[in-house]
């Protein structure tokens, strides 16, 4: 399986009306035309978020995981959205134990659900939702070699017809969104994030891990506010030597948002 770093908007954004009417109308496409691209079906998903941080990584454990609707201000119906997409137990045990034999420790939490990380972009990925997914969190922390390490250790289950997804956002400045003073600051920065990815493999990794030092990296996700990034290094990780390349990108409110695929 290859791996991706997908965006997946705002809130429910795919899922109500928004102005202008096709705002987030090609990132959807984009969403929507993965599956295809894919070598064969999943035989389940392990996707990180960037809504869910915990002091150490966690695993969803439950075989149904609830949904967690964690965004505010959004009009009723998209509080009732559904996606019954089974958890996988065992697959929880086995990427908690696969992070704890690298020294990372893992937990796997049996309660906790899918936040809108995970089944907003999902619905429109796999919208049967009839193949197990298990979320991973990211670590509080926010040390970026440390995902990039728990991306290089799960790698092996994509031989397995795991496909593993980094959802998060390649530009995450809430403030910056709809500011036309962002989209040069959101372009250079995307250019240099799409060269790192392209690298070969080694040096992607390295330059991932330094992503501070790209142009106007703090602009464009905020101290402390990176967790919309990070999902993109346990992708790159879990990418082993697999290659990098943009495969989506568009100015979406005045910033541009990009996503990536590795093998």
């Amino acid at each position: 399986m290859p791996v991706f770093f997908i965006p997946h908007g705002a809130g429910p954004c795919f899922f109500m009306d928004w102005n202008p009417a096709d705002t987030w109308n090609r990132m959807a496409a984009f969403l929507k035309g993965v599956s295809a691209t894919l070598p064969a079906r999943p035989k389940a998903i392990v996707l990180v978020s960037g809504h869910w941080l915990e002091p150490g990584f966690n695993v969803t454990g439950s075989a149904r995981p609830p949904l967690i609707y964690d965004y505010s201000g959004f009009p009723p119906h998209t509080y009732e959205l559904a996606y019954p997409a089974p958890g996988s137990p065992a697959l929880a045990e086995q990427v908690a134990g696969l992070l704890g034999q690298d020294g990372a420790a893992a937990r796997v939490d049996g309660e906790r659900g899918f936040d809108h990380g995970v089944f907003i972009p999902l619905k429109l990925m796999f919208p049967a939702a009839d193949i197990p997914v298990v979320q991973l969190s990211l670590r509080a922390d926010l040390d970026p070699g440390a995902h990039l390490e728990a991306g290089r250790t799960l790698a092996a289950l994509r031989d397995e017809g795991v496909l593993i997804i980094g959802s998060g956002m390649s530009f995450h400045n809430m403030r910056g969104y709809g500011d036309a003073r962002f989209t040069p600051v959101s372009a250079e920065f995307d250019a240099w994030l799409t060269a790192a990815v392209e690298h070969a493999p080694a040096e992607r990794d390295a330059l991932l891990a330094d992503w501070t030092q790209a142009p106007h990296a703090r602009l464009c996700h905020p101290p402390g506010g990176e967790e919309h990034l990070l999902p993109l290094l346990v992708a790159a990780g879990a990418a082993a030597d697999s290659e990098g390349r943009k495969v989506y990108s568009e100015t979406v409110m005045a910033t541009t948002i990009s996503a990536f695929r590795f093998g």
